[in-house]
């Protein structure tokens, strides 16, 4: 679970109505420009995690096999740590990083987590990964045009969700302790829910945020707000699929 510190970047105030007609154009442009960073990272992670399974070379660096069981490699600790890192690393250096290292940092962090969702394709069947995934993609689909069509104000369900996150982040670390089929399946049923609330909050918020942006504003301001925004929506979408997966998926024998 990495998604606390990547909901907590700075707002832009709304601007008053004829502002906002005015920088239409901008506040579209700049939504395009989230999604588009998104999809780049879900496609970065897609190909990471398709290269590191299919590949039995790369896989010895991330694991390897003993009578005890499987062992994992330093690239191994590396990938499933060092994604938290990525998200704090940007989250708190966002004033302090240039749009080009925070591109950077985006796009390796999006190559380190698809490394790490290898293990995913290796522990799950093709037909559940592939049913999981367009599952999540339509219901993240459904949810962000919910999200940046409604007139309805979600900050305070979005305060609520937050909440509920911590909550699903403590649980989860108890858990792994606990071991406890009972609590991982409630943790993964509330987790669907939570981020498939935070999709059309996070949406609404990033709209705004669009809808902030003045005409003086530096275009390096305007990347980097939408790398942070792809983030968001990054982990949103991720989040949701290992949910289902975890509800849903079939493991291999």
């Amino acid at each position: 679970m990495s998604s606390l510190n990547q909901h907590e970047f700075s707002d832009y105030t709304v601007m008053n109505s004829s502002q906002t007609r005015a920088t239409g154009s901008v506040s579209k442009k700049f939504m395009s420009g989230v999604f588009t960073w998104m999809f780049v990272a879900l496609g970065v992670s897609a190909l990471f995690a398709l290269l590191f399974a299919s590949n039995d070379s790369l896989l010895q660096y991330l694991f390897t096999v003993t009578s005890t069981g499987a062992k994992l490699g330093p690239l191994g600790w590396l990938v499933m740590l060092a994604p938290l890192g990525f998200v704090m690393l940007m989250s708190f250096g966002y004033h302090r990083l240039s749009p080009v290292a925070l591109t950077a940092l985006f796009v390796t962090y999006a190559a380190i987590n698809g490394i790490s969702f290898s293990f995913i394709l290796l522990a799950y069947t093709a037909s559940s990964v592939i049913g999981c995934f367009i599952t999540a993609s339509l219901m993240f689909g459904v949810m962000a045009v919910m999200g940046y069509t409604t007139d309805k104000d979600l900050t305070s369900f979005g305060s609520i969700l937050m909440m509920a996150l911590v909550g699903i982040i403590i649980a989860s670390m108890v858990n792994w302790f606990l071991h406890s089929d009972a609590l991982g399946y409630i943790i993964s049923l509330v987790g669907v829910a939570v981020f498939t609330g935070l999709t059309a909050y996070d949406v609404q918020k990033l709209k705004r945020i669009g809808a902030g942006i003045e005409y003086d504003g530096t275009a390096n301001d305007t990347r980097k707000l939408a790398l942070m925004g792809a983030l968001n929506l990054y982990l949103d979408f991720v989040n949701l699929f290992i949910m289902l997966l975890r509800l849903f998926g079939n493991k291999r024998n």
